[in-house]
C-alpha cells in the first residue's frame, strides 16, 4: 500500500505547485498567501509519504484529498484535478491492501 499512496503523493505535489502558479495570477491573492498554502500542502504530502506505516496517515490522506478538491473555488481545474486524485486514493488505499495481504499470504506460504 506504502508504494502506491506515496505515489499518487508525490503526484499531488507537483500537481499543487502547479496549481499554485496558477493561483498566483489571481489578483485577490498574494504571492505570499498562495506560497504558504502550497507549500504547507506540498510540505504535508511529502512528510506523508514516510508516514504511511503509521496509523491515522490514510485518513490524513484524506483530509489532504478533500483539500484539493476544494481548492477549486481558488482554481476551478482543482475541482476535477482534486475528484481525479480522491479516486487514484482510493483506488491506491483499497487495491495497496489487496497487494499486502496477497504479499503476506505468499511468505506465510513459503514459510511452511
Amino acid at each position: 500500500m506504502r508504494t502506491l499512496c506515496a505515489s499518487t503523493l508525490i503526484a499531488e505535489f507537483f500537481v499543487v505547485g502547479f496549481a499554485g502558479l496558477v493561483a498566483m495570477k489571481d489578483p485577490d491573492l498574494t504571492q505570499v498567501q498562495v506560497w504558504t498554502v502550497c507549500g504547507v500542502v506540498m510540505l504535508l504530502s511529502v512528510l506523508l509519504c514516510g508516514m504511511l506505516s503509521r496509523r491515522g496517515a490514510v485518513q490524513v490522506g484524506w483530509a489532504l484529498q478533500i483539500g484539493l478538491v476544494l481548492s477549486g473555488f481558488v482554481v476551478p481545474m482543482m475541482f476535477i484535478l482534486g475528484a481525479l486524485f480522491a479516486v487514484l486514493w482510493w483506488c491506491s488505499v483499497r487495491y495497496g491492501q489487496r497487494v499486502d495481504a496477497i504479499k503476506a499470504k505468499w511468505a506465510a506460504e513459503a514459510e511452511a
